[in-house]
């Protein structure tokens, strides 16, 4: 038997049970979820090995829970879709899923590619401890254990929020956040107001840095949509 958590998204009734009762046979411990929100709050509240998400979903579509889930994780993600469009598949690739499977598919199918994502999965998470501390051009370093920045060996100190928006901008080199998408995710929430917050912490987290806004190091300004980490790693 395995232990492996598996997160299902489906929200027709019939095929996700078909799925579920399939996988758990097989050895996997299933959480099923019928809309793409519940999903997301599935996937924030507990920890699993892999996900399998459609893309047609109530509430959120898939293509946005696998642009949610990659920004929390690199656990294997697996698009499960009627949808057979070339374009369709492309992005949800470059929105950072593993694989893509084409409805109707064999179950034995499925369960090969499971195992097969499951097994690189876990030899990438084997390959030894992983290093805390992550250097970047500049001389800024940022501990991911302790939580600390650092500019040329001196304590930068931020505020929790600071800490985050940058640690997750430096995850994700070179990609453009929308300023809505920083708020969601670091906030946990809709930026439903469309406020000013995410430009005074940011602002705030430039000053703090030493940061020039005409010269970047590390943020740079994608003006009319947000920001984005241009620091290369060392």
């Amino acid at each position: 038997m395995t232990e492996e958590r598996i997160l299902l998204v489906e929200d027709d009734q019939e095929i996700a049970k078909i799925i579920r009762d399939h996988l758990r046979r097989t050895g996997y411990e299933v959480t099923w979820a019928s809309t793409g929100q519940e999903g997301w709050d599935d996937f924030k509240e507990e920890s699993y090995q892999l996900v399998l998400v459609d893309l047609m979903l109530p509430e959120m579509d898939g293509l946005t829970l696998c642009k949610n889930i990659r920004l929390k994780s690199d656990v294997p993600l697996l698009i499960v879709s009627a949808r057979q469009e070339d374009e369709q598949k492309v992005k949800g690739l470059s929105l950072g899923a593993d694989d893509y499977v084409t409805k109707p598919f064999s179950l034995s199918e499925l369960t090969a590619r499971i195992e097969s994502h499951l097994r690189r999965y876990q030899r990438f998470q084997g390959g030894g401890p992983p290093s805390s501390g992550h250097l970047y051009t500049g001389d800024l370093q940022i501990d991911v254990t302790k939580r600390l920045v650092t500019v040329e060996g001196t304590l930068i100190p931020l505020t929790a929020k600071e800490y985050e928006i940058l640690a997750l901008m430096a995850t994700h080199p070179h990609r453009t956040f929308s300023k809505g998408e920083l708020y969601e995710h670091i906030w946990d929430q809709a930026d439903t107001e469309r406020n000013n917050t995410i430009n005074v912490h940011v602002k705030s987290l430039r000053t703090k840095l030493g940061e020039k806004v005409k010269q970047p190091k590390w943020i740079e300004t994608v003006w009319g949509t947000g920001y984005r980490f241009i620091g290369e790693q060392t």
